[in-house]
């Protein structure tokens, strides 16, 4: 039972200090939608996905307003395409034609974003899955609400060497298509290594395999909350600071289990996981580089900066756990640096780099997430540090994420204006040393031998 105080607490995370739920994302699986034939594999996506999620938006709504709490987003996630569209994809342009389809259906549903024009390659790629990401810069180019993802690695398979030396230049490639608006086309492509079947959050969700038909994932995040209960705390000791982050991660995660239920009632939809993360945006007061901040660190990237972060994660998850019994996807905290202002502002006072920032990942929930870098940035120096990131997550058994965004025309000291949630981003350096006699061998990189545990 809620007591007065609890619900006095509530109205004021989300009235002063930006808790938010970040997202309410559908899951749909199209594995009994797949056909021979293009043209009427497009017709059945589209009928499924607007009849699953027709009242999608609405209930969000609803929802939003009878309990007061915000929800930013409302988002579907599918079956990976490359799997979708194997049978009856022969070219390029056929997964286009599917990515139009997906747009299609989500600007039917009025949903912020769709996610799955995907492809899961961390041991091999299919014919099929190599045309899928080829046609991934013109599919993301013509579209406006779907989001594309690549896993190229996993601690029980290995890394995918091939997959990634191509994801380079499809990277390049998707900004250059896109480069009229700071090559933003990137910004909605995500490569993984261990990606979770359950995320909520875009660029990078996709309905697994192994869900059911239909599933409702809801992402929740308060950055500003954690950073408000920290300030009550300052200068008390490691114990006292945990139990901070702990109990108001519990507090966050209840609201998201609460909306997750009522989702799932309305739309007559199982309910599938809690992802508590926390998810800047470009308002102030919301930025996770601000927490580590007030955990003791001057700037984000100073010495201290991994440790912080390592704390603040774990005890996020810690917390998250006791609140719902089925907390998942990228559950801790993410680090992106075009939508928190604390980390903008670490950039561009020299606080914090690219290999800061990629150690940081080893104990973050997600990877190198929303950097903007050179347009001209060599594709193998990109693949080169996809390749750094997911030897990470495959060796350390999490997940680990790439989105990087070469933004054609510019370079150190200019910075890339996405709006939105997205923000801007000040263009990082990368190191002038290069790496192509490594991205050029063929193969992959073998599993780790904690991998065999069976």
């Amino acid at each position: 039972m809620i007591n007065i105080f609890e619900a006095a607490e509530t109205v004021k995370m989300i009235t002063q200090e930006n808790l938010d739920v970040r997202t309410i994302t559908m899951g749909i699986s199209l594995l009994d939608q797949i056909d021979s034939n293009i043209d009427r594999l497009c017709e059945n996506i589209y009928e499924k996905i607007t009849n699953k999620a027709q009242n999608l938006v609405k209930v969000g709504s609803e929802i939003e307003k009878e309990y007061g709490i915000p929800i930013v987003n409302k988002r579907i996630s599918v079956t990976p395409i490359g799997l979708i569209g194997a049978s009856a994809c022969k070219s390029e342009e056929d997964y286009v034609k599917i990515a139009s389809t997906l747009d299609r259906a989500a600007k039917a549903t009025s949903v912020n974003f769709l996610g799955g024009f995907s492809a899961i390659v961390s041991k091999g790629m299919t014919r099929a899955e190599e045309t899928l990401i080829r046609s991934i810069p013109q599919a993301l180019s013509e579209t406006d609400f779907v989001c594309s993802s690549i896993n190229v690695g996993s601690t029980k398979t290995g890394i995918d060497m091939d997959a990634i030396r191509l994801v380079g230049s499809i990277i390049l490639e998707t900004a250059e298509k896109t480069k009229e608006q700071d090559s933003i086309g990137c910004a909605k492509l995500v490569i993984f290594c261990n990606a979770p079947d359950d995320n909520p959050f875009m660029a990078g969700a996709f309905h697994g395999v192994s869900e059911g038909d239909t599933v409702i994932n809801v992402g929740v995040s308060g950055p500003g909350v954690v950073k408000t209960a920290l300030e009550q705390v300052r200068g008390e000791s490691f114990e006292i600071l945990c139990e901070t982050i702990k109990k108001t991660a519990f507090k966050v995660t209840r609201v998201g289990q609460l909306v997750a239920q009522e989702a799932s009632r309305r739309l007559n939809t199982p309910f599938g996981i809690v992802d508590l993360s926390l998810a800047p945006t470009p308002a102030m007061g919301d930025s996770v580089a601000e927490i580590l901040e007030e955990i003791g660190v001057d700037y984000c990237g100073a010495p201290g900066t991994t440790a912080a972060l390592a704390l603040l994660n774990d005890q996020v998850k810690k917390g998250g756990v006791m609140a719902s019994s089925y907390v998942g996807g990228l559950s801790g905290a993410f680090i992106p640096v075009s939508e928190d202002q604390g980390m903008i502002k670490a950039v561009t006072s020299g606080a914090l780099s690219l290999e800061k920032l990629e150690a940081m990942t080893c104990v973050c929930s997600v990877g190198l997430d929303m950097i903007a870098i050179p347009g001209d940035t060599k594709a193998s120096t990109i693949s080169g540090i996809i390749a750094d990131e997911c030897a990470i997550g495959c060796v350390n058994q999490k997940t680990t994420a790439v989105r990087l965004i070469p933004v054609i025309g510019k370079g150190v000291g200019e910075s890339a204006h996405f709006g939105g949630l997205l923000g801007e981003a000040p263009i990082m350096p990368v190191s002038r040393f290069g790496c192509d006699r490594f991205i050029e061998r063929k193969g992959r990189i073998p599993a780790p031998i904690h991998s065999f545990k069976n």
